[in-house]
C-alpha cells in the first residue's frame, strides 16, 4: 500500500482518487479552492440553481464503470440520470427550426428532411457514417489507452473524406471542420449545425481538424444525458464515492510544486511550505513547469509530455436567468440559435475578441430543484468565448453588453425572455480563472487525432517518474466523460505498472 497525493479535486483527479484507493493506496488530495468538482461548479439563488459549468453528460458508461470498480452501489443508485429528447432544437439566422431526437439516427434524418428539404438528411446521415469509421479507427489510442509512444499515428486524420471536385483545380478532402460544412454537408444550415458542436467544446471550426466529426457521432450515438440536480450532483456523487473509499481531502491546499527525490517524484510541498511524502503524485490541473524544481515536465516536440501549444483556446460566457411563470411543457432543454455568420464568430473568439454574433446554447432543465416553485423557471445561457486576458471580460460595460447580446438572441428560443427576468447573473472566463485556477480561464477540448498531433493532450505519464497527469489538460482531454477516462488510465498505470495499456 503506498501513500499517494492528488492535486485538484476536478472529475479527473477524483476519478483516480476512488480508482486508487479502492486498489489499497492511501491517497490524499489537494485542493486549491474550498471545495470539489473542478468546472462542474454551482450557482444558487433565492431557491434557483444552475450550473456554472457543462449542462450534459455524453458517455455516461465512463462514470457507470467508476461506480462499478469502486463500490457496490451502481452510478444510478446515486444520482438520477434522465436521456435528454429531444437531444437538441437549433434555431438557424434564416428562421429555419429543428428539433432532433436523442440517439435516433433514423428519427435525425427524417426530422431534417422535414425542416431543411428533402436529401439534408441523407447528407447529415452520410457524414455520420464517416464519422463512425473516424471514432472506429482513433477509439482506442485516443480515448482507452494512455497517450502511446508512438503517438505519431495519431498525428493522420482519421475522417475518410470523400474528394471534392473543383472546376479547373486538383481535387481536395476536407481537412477541417469548416471545410466538412462547405464540401459535404452543401448546406449552411448543416454546416452551422457542426460548427456548433465543434464550438461547444471549445474549437475552432475553422481549424479544428476533420477527425472531430467523431464528437456529433458520439452524441448523436450514444445520447445526452442530464443528471437531475445538475451535473454538480454528479461531481458530489464522485466526491462521496473517494470519501466511502476512504480519501482525504484537504481543501484551501495550494500546492507550490512537486518534490523530487532521487530522480522521481515524492510528494508535494505546499504554499505555506508543509511538505507531504507521497510513492506517486497526480497532477490533476494544468501542467506548469514551475511545479517542478530545476526539471521540465516536458521538452519541444515532446508532445506525449508537454502541454498543448494554443493553450486550450476559448472560455465560457454565462448568463443565468431566474425568470417568472413556468416552463412551458413542450419547452426543450437545449436550444442552439446560430448567427448567419459562423466564419467571423470563430475568428473573433480565437483570434481573441468579443464575437457580435456569437451562437448561443440556451438550457432548460425540466428539474424541480432547479426552480423555487411550479411558477418560476431558471434558465442557462452560454457563448463559447475568447479566454479573459485578450478580451477583459471584467470590464462591467463589455460584460453587460455581451450579456444583452445573448438575452437578444436568446430570445428566438424563449419568446417573451427579457420581459420575464426576474434576476440575472454573468460569469466570465474571469470567474472561472478565479475559480479553477485556469490561466484565463480556459477550458480544455477534448484531444482530437490528425492535424499533425497539434490537438493532442499532454500524455499521462511525464518525464519525471511517479508524477502522472490526470484531468482536462492531460490526455484524453476535457470534458466530463474525457476527464473520467483519464482518472481511469492514471489509476490503471499506477496499479499495473508501465505494461498498463489501458482497458480490454
Amino acid at each position: 500500500m503506498a501513500r499517494i497525493a492528488v492535486i485538484g479535486a476536478g472529475m479527473g483527479a477524483m476519478s483516480a482518487a476512488a480508482r486508487l484507493a479502492v486498489a489499497g493506496h492511501r491517497v490524499t488530495v489537494y485542493e486549491r479552492s474550498q471545495t470539489y468538482g473542478g468546472s462542474l461548479g454551482r450557482h444558487a439563488r433565492d431557491g434557483f440553481v444552475f450550473d456554472t459549468g457543462p449542462g450534459l453528460l455524453h458517455l455516461p458508461a465512463v462514470y457507470r464503470d467508476l461506480f462499478v470498480k469502486t463500490g457496490k452501489e451502481p452510478l444510478e443508485q446515486c444520482v438520477s440520470l434522465t436521456q435528454v429528447d429531444p437531444a437538441s432544437r437549433h434555431v438557424f439566422a434564416d428562421g429555419t427550426d429543428v428539433r432532433l431526437p436523442n440517439a435516433s439516427r433514423a428519427g435525425t434524418v427524417a426530422a431534417l428532411d422535414a425542416a431543411l428539404g428533402s436529401g439534408a438528411g441523407g447528407r447529415w446521415g452520410a457524414f455520420l457514417d464517416r464519422a463512425r469509421d473516424a471514432w472506429d479507427r482513433s477509439r482506442r489510442p485516443l480515448l482507452e489507452e494512455p497517450l502511446r509512444p508512438d503517438w505519431q499515428v495519431l498525428t493522420r486524420d482519421p475522417y475518410p473524406a470523400p474528394a471534392h471536385r473543383r472546376l479547373l483545380r486538383p481535387a481536395r478532402r476536407a481537412g477541417t471542420v469548416a471545410e466538412i460544412g462547405a464540401w459535404e454537408l452543401a448546406d449552411p444550415r448543416l454546416a452551422a449545425l457542426l460548427d456548433g458542436y465543434a464550438l461547444s467544446y471549445g474549437l475552432d471550426p475553422l481549424h479544428a481538424p476533420a477527425g472531430a466529426a467523431l464528437l456529433p457521432y458520439m452524441e448523436e450515438t450514444f445520447g445526452s444525458w442530464y443528471v437531475m440536480g445538475g451535473m454538480r450532483a454528479l461531481a458530489q456523487a464522485v466526491y462521496e464515492r473517494c470519501l466511502a473509499r476512504k480519501v482525504e481531502f484537504v481543501f484551501g491546499a495550494e500546492v507550490a510544486r512537486v518534490v523530487e527525490k532521487d530522480g522521481r517524484a515524492a510528494g508535494v510541498e505546499l504554499a505555506d511550505g508543509t511538505v507531504a511524502e507521497a510513492a506517486h503524485v497526480v497532477l490533476g490541473a494544468r501542467p506548469a513547469p514551475e511545479l517542478v524544481s530545476g526539471q521540465e515536465l516536458w521538452q519541444d516536440g515532446e508532445v506525449t509530455a508537454q502541454p498543448r501549444a494554443d493553450g486550450g483556446g476559448s472560455g465560457r460566457f454565462l448568463v443565468l436567468l431566474s425568470l417568472r411563470g413556468g416552463r412551458p411543457a413542450d419547452a426543450v432543454h437545449r436550444t442552439l440559435v446560430h448567427p448567419a455568420d459562423g466564419a467571423a464568430e470563430s475568428a473573433a473568439v480565437f483570434g481573441g475578441r468579443a464575437a457580435g454574433h456569437p451562437t448561443v446554447t440556451v438550457l432548460r432543465p425540466d428539474d424541480p430543484s432547479t426552480r423555487p416553485d411550479e411558477a418560476h423557471e431558471a434558465v442557462t445561457l452560454m457563448a463559447t468565448v475568447a479566454p479573459h486576458g485578450p478580451v477583459d471580460w471584467t470590464d462591467p460595460a463589455l460584460r453587460a453588453r455581451f450579456a444583452d447580446t445573448l438575452i437578444d438572441s436568446a430570445g428566438a428560443a424563449v419568446p417573451g425572455l427579457r420581459e420575464r427576468v426576474l434576476d440575472m447573473e454573468v460569469r466570465t472566463p474571469a470567474e472561472t480563472a478565479a475559480d479553477t485556477g485556469a490561466p484565463g480561464g480556459a477550458v480544455p477540448p477534448p484531444a482530437l487525432a490528425g492535424a499533425g498531433g497539434g490537438h493532442l493532450h499532454a500524455g499521462n505519464r511525464t518525464r519525471l517518474p511517479g508524477l502522472l497527469l490526470a484531468g482536462g489538460w492531460s490526455h484524453p482531454g476535457g470534458g466530463p466523460a474525457h476527464a473520467g477516462m483519464s482518472g481511469a488510465l492514471v489509476a490503471g498505470i499506477v496499479v499495473e505498472g508501465d505494461g498498463f495499456r489501458g482497458s480490454q
